[in-house]
């Protein structure tokens, strides 16, 4: 697993930025559900955290029912959690960041179709 360089947010903790990144992986498949997820350890050494925060993290998604743990396997992601956050995502989206994009877009009287071609003119 390559390192990636990450700006983290003092608004939240890490560990649950952390988890964000874990459904971010799964959501665009780079964690495809029966597969394994990075080690504790190599989780914490890509995003630079001590492994006790990606611990955490993990402890947090087994908690919420996205990953399970397999014994002398590590931890992989559950069949079938793919639909079921992509179902919380698309609802968080239009509840928390919607709003305020259709905002701004009315602030700078653009419209979707102007979003899709590209021109602002």
């Amino acid at each position: 697993m390559r390192r990636r360089p990450h700006k983290w947010q003092n608004e939240q903790p890490i560990y649950k930025q952390l988890m964000d990144e874990v459904v971010a992986g799964i959501l665009d498949r780079r964690y495809p559900e029966g597969q394994r997820l990075p080690s504790v350890r190599a989780l914490a050494e890509a995003y630079n955290v001590n492994p006790l925060t990606s611990a955490k993290a993990y402890r947090e998604l087994q908690r919420e029912g996205v990953i399970e743990t397999l014994r002398g396997e590590g931890f992989i992601v559950r069949e079938g959690v793919h639909a079921s956050l992509m179902k919380r995502e698309r609802s968080r989206f239009m509840k928390d960041e919607w709003p305020h994009l259709r905002a701004r877009l009315a602030r700078m009287d653009l419209d979707l179709q102007a979003l899709f071609t590209g021109s602002a003119d």
